[in-house]
């Protein structure tokens, strides 16, 4: 794993997580939520939200040791909430514990919140290309500190189970 000094987070590689096929039986996260307005998150209530998490997780003992490993991903049951998903390695006390079993299908763009409509009609026109339709849409948005004003990374997760 390669990572940047002074960074909390290891370098993102796409090829990992590009056009993959994740089958995932029953795996392990926290889960909180947030306010959002019209799906745009409060980035300082995001950021203390993961803290916690993180906090929670690392506390337990129950957090991958290869930072590459974890996942942190959004999903909005509505225009004003957003549920964040820490990937954890087994259950977590004062946290709420939930599992994941589905079937996932990732792509990664590189590009800004406002690009999202457009990685959504990418991926539309990706999966009908492999005949499949997504039941539920997630995201994770790798953290980059430092980056470039206005460059972000998103990987969109279309479960298809």
């Amino acid at each position: 794993m390669e990572v940047v000094k002074d960074e909390c987070c290891p370098t993102f590689h796409h090829e990992k997580w590009d056009g993959k096929t994740f089958n995932w039986n029953n795996k392990k996260f926290i889960k909180a939520s947030v306010p959002t307005l019209f799906h745009i998150p409060l980035p300082q209530m995001i950021g203390n939200r993961v803290t916690k998490m993180m906090r929670l997780a690392e506390d337990a003992e129950r957090i991958a040791e290869d930072k590459e490993d974890i996942l942190l991903l959004f999903t909005d049951p509505s225009a004003f909430k957003s549920n964040l998903l820490l990937s954890v390695t087994g259950n977590v006390p004062n946290a709420q514990n939930t599992t994941l079993s589905c079937t996932y299908i990732s792509k990664v763009f590189d590009g800004t919140f406002n690009s999202v409509p457009k990685f959504m009609k990418e991926m539309d026109i990706f999966l009908a290309k492999e005949g499949k339709r997504p039941k539920t849409i997630t995201c994770t948005m790798p953290i980059v500190r430092n980056a470039p004003k206005g460059i972000g990374i998103i990987t969109w997760y279309f479960s298809l189970s």
